[in-house]
Formats: C-alpha cells, sequence, structure tokens
C-alpha cells in the first residue's frame, strides 16, 4: 500500500492538538474519550497522517478548550 503524502497543513494541525493536549497534561486516551472518537484517530491526526473533517477538528476544539485560531495553522487564515 502507497501512502499519499498529505499538506504539511495537516502535520501543523496536528503538531497544534499535540502541543495544546500535552500542556494541559491530557493523555491521548482522554482527549479521545472527551472528543468522543478513537485513541488511534488521535494518534493520526497528531502525526498529520489523515485529512480529518471540520466537525472533527470541531469536537477535539471543544474537548480541548481551546480556540479555533489555536488550532489552526496560520496558513490557513489567509
Amino acid at each position: 500500500m502507497v501512502k499519499t503524502q498529505l499538506p504539511v497543513e495537516l502535520r501543523k494541525l496536528g503538531d497544534n492538538v499535540r502541543r495544546i493536549r500535552t500542556s494541559q497534561k491530557m493523555s491521548q486516551e482522554r482527549l479521545a474519550e472527551l472528543a468522543a472518537l478513537n485513541a488511534r484517530t488521535i494518534r493520526h491526526i497528531e502525526a498529520g497522517e489523515i485529512n480529518i473533517l471540520i466537525t472533527t477538528v470541531a469536537r477535539i476544539r471543544g474537548a480541548l478548550g481551546c480556540t479555533w485560531d489555536d488550532l489552526m495553522p496560520p496558513d490557513w487564515k489567509r
């Protein structure tokens, strides 16, 4: 199976999720529970390995209690 290259913005989004989650001393499993997602999905998001729906981003944002600006890569704010 050949993996396709996903946009760098997905890695930036994943980095932001990881940064905020770890700053709150929250595990991936706890974030998954709060966002009603699978822990494996959180791992893939943080690694920038999957493209996700905006509704999934909204669930993560709510679970982390952060703003959209905290999560979104600056490149997306043009």
